[in-house]
């Protein structure tokens, strides 16, 4: 047993402290080992969050250059446009730029009346726009307009 004296100078806390306080080597290099391993395991799941964002982040928008000849201009309007609109919101798409009487001649032949670009999140919902726009033209558009549309996977920005 060691001595405690009272004086503040000569005073060791560790001699004095009870031996159930002092911690044995087994004991210091199983808490490393705990340390270690909550270490590594926080590591893999920041290496987990980080790789699920980078995949999130790689899709790609996709584009649609719509050609639409209005032949009916009231009832595009009234009928048919509403409906296309819905379906592209529907989609996750949004209007870039176009509209009636938007679009010049570059070269070639001249544009229609009606010339939309359109952007979608990525490829897949693009494909799901067409397949409904496609079914929505033959019901309804048809009557007012004739159309031709191609879609166009964008590139990954730098």
């Amino acid at each position: 047993m060691s001595f405690c004296p009272n004086n503040a100078a000569d005073f060791d806390r560790a001699a004095c402290a009870p031996a159930s306080a002092h911690a044995t080597r087994e004991e210091i290099a199983m808490k490393s080992n705990y340390k270690i391993a909550a270490a590594v395991i926080a590591g893999f799941v920041l290496g987990v969050g980080a790789v699920s964002v980078l995949h999130a982040q790689a899709k790609i928008p996709a584009y649609s250059v719509a050609e639409i000849d209005v032949k009916d201009q009231d009832g595009y309007t009234k009928d048919f446009l509403p409906k296309a609109q819905a379906n592209i919101r529907e989609n996750g798409g949004k209007y870039l730029a176009g509209g009636l009487n938007k679009a010049i001649r570059m070269s070639g032949s001249p544009p229609p009346n009606r010339v939309v670009l359109l952007q979608f999140p990525d490829m897949d919902a693009l494909k799901a726009f067409g397949v409904k726009q496609k079914q929505l033209e033959a019901d309804v558009g048809d009557k007012y307009a004739s159309f031709r549309a191609i879609g166009i996977e964008g590139i990954e920005q730098k």
